[in-house]
């Protein structure tokens, strides 16, 4: 088995044991980016050089007896929109084609005090906008089960650089979804963290309520020690808190026995696919065998999901990519002759066209006459979107649905369908709307063999029961085990 196909904790475990050394590992998962990258396009940039310099580093130090970390000397990829300093960080935009970050996102430093090793940065939809990475400046990421389908998005170039072994562990971020969609599009396991539960230091914002950053990987472990270690309080970020302290062999220890799992079966009404409403409801099974107490209620709340996340996050979004005007740094459009037409033409030439939709979309709810009808009844939907998730967890220790209503989609797709792509993120959006805590992982196949994924939403703070309940789903069945046929 070559290194890049091990899992985050196998590697550290050869590590740990002198049988490779963090050189090996990165060495291992440049020739993959090399030999498959050109087919999949995972990445916007590799700095191989950069990451040879910091693993000799790391090896020294765990060769001198320092090793504390449980993934010392493992290399993970970065998506683009989290600030690495002197790294190119480009959001996937024309706009910041050249920019590279003065300074690290709190979460690079977190993972460099504990001896990973950040790589280099990986495609997406272009600022986190988009569902397939097709948006992407870079041109489209391709799913490593099928180069004709989409990855999901906006995280896609995490989800199949982990499913084509091209890292063996990636950050995202999620702001609707794009963690988990990716992650479930994909055949592979992502966390979205409880709002808070990480810093957002360095993570170029799309929607600042909603947006959060967490890891991808092969397996519920994996995911689980990437989140210990960039999880917690950062003074740079002040809506970030601590959170429950605890450790993989926590979570492998409990079992979830007595656990209450609540379904909405609103979920599971029109416009989900049959393999994905059958794949998920043999998972809630599977939880019933292992001893939890599986049960499904109303949460008619659901209908209310899309519009509500959309005006909300694309009001916050015009606001936050005002920033990028051809001033401060990256494109600046050539032959303007005053500074409107820097801005305008910066703007126009720099952004995509799903970012300018968004941005129109976003001043118009905002704007004088429009913000009590659209952003001020937004944020009333957001709070009975609370009000009944704080309900069922009342009586239930964690939810358990689908991702994504179907499996990914074909290239295009999405694209000339803009709508449909929107309406495919109704099962994510209302976590992110609530701040609550999410865990993808996969649980069985289309038709087309293709993946399914679902989702087990938790408790605010509470990521250590949905991952505790992952494991054991993980461990009881093998889906996560099963790989693309890669070109």
């Amino acid at each position: 088995m070559e290194i890049y196909e091990m899992t985050a904790f196998e590697t550290a475990e050869k590590i740990k044991n002198k049988e490779i050394t963090a050189m090996d590992a990165v060495e291992s998962v440049a020739k993959a980016v090399e030999s498959k990258d050109k087919t999949y396009n995972c990445y916007t940039s590799f700095d191989k050089e950069i990451a040879l310099e910091q693993a000799q580093q790391v090896q020294k130090r765990i060769d001198n007896g320092e090793l504390v970390s449980p993934l010392a000397g493992v290399p993970i990829a970065i998506k683009d929109n989290i600030c690495t300093k002197g790294q190119l960080t480009t959001c996937s935009s024309k706009i910041l084609y050249n920019f590279k970050p003065p300074y690290n996102a709190t979460v690079i430093n977190k993972l460099k005090e504990a001896d990973m090793i950040p790589l280099g940065k990986l495609n997406m939809d272009e600022f986190a906008m988009g569902s397939t990475t097709e948006t992407s400046y870079f041109g489209a990421t391709k799913n490593p089960w099928d180069i004709n389908k989409v990855p999901g998005g906006s995280s896609g170039g995490a989800a199949a650089s982990v499913a084509a072994d091209e890292s063996v562990v990636a950050l995202g971020s999620d702001t609707g979804g794009s963690i988990r969609q990716p992650c479930s599009f994909c055949g592979v396991t992502g966390l979205k963290p409880t709002y808070g539960a990480v810093s957002r230091y360095g993570l170029i914002a799309y929607a600042s309520s909603l947006d959060q950053i967490g890891p991808i990987g092969k397996n519920v472990e994996d995911v689980a020690a990437v989140f210990n270690i960039i999880k917690g309080k950062d003074v740079k970020d002040g809506t970030s808190m601590e959170s429950e302290v605890f450790s993989v062999d926590d979570i492998k220890a409990d079992n979830i026995k007595g656990m209450r799992i609540g379904i909405p079966a609103d979920f599971f009404g029109e416009g989900i696919n049959s393999d994905v409403a059958s794949a998920v409801k043999s998972a809630a099974d599977a939880l019933k065998e292992l001893g939890a107490e599986v049960e499904e209620f109303s949460m008619p709340i659901v209908k209310y999901a899309i519009p509500t996340y959309y005006i909300i996050a694309c009001a916050e979004a015009c606001s936050n990519l005002s920033r990028f005007d051809g001033i401060k740094y990256g494109f600046k459009a050539e032959n303007c002759d005053n500074l409107r037409d820097v801005y305008f033409k910066s703007r126009s030439e720099g952004f995509g066209m799903e970012v300018k939709k968004r941005i129109m979309l976003g001043n118009f709810v905002l704007s004088s006459g429009y913000f009590d009808a659209y952003y001020k009844k937004a944020l009333q939907s957001k709070g009975l979107i609370c009000k009944a998730f704080n309900e069922a967890f009342e009586k239930y220790d964690f939810l358990l649905g689908p991702v994504a209503p179907t499996t990914a989609l074909k290239m295009g797709e999405g694209l000339s369908d803009p709508l449909a792509m929107y309406l495919g993120d109704i099962y994510t959006v209302m976590i992110n709307i609530a701040g609550l805590p999410s865990l993808a992982l996969p649980c069985g196949f289309d038709s087309d063999n293709m993946p399914v994924g679902m989702q087990l939403i938790g408790k605010p703070f509470n990521e250590k029961t949905i991952l505790t309940a992952g494991f054991a789903y993980q461990h009881a069945t093998d889906y996560h085990t099963k790989k693309p046929q890669l070109i």
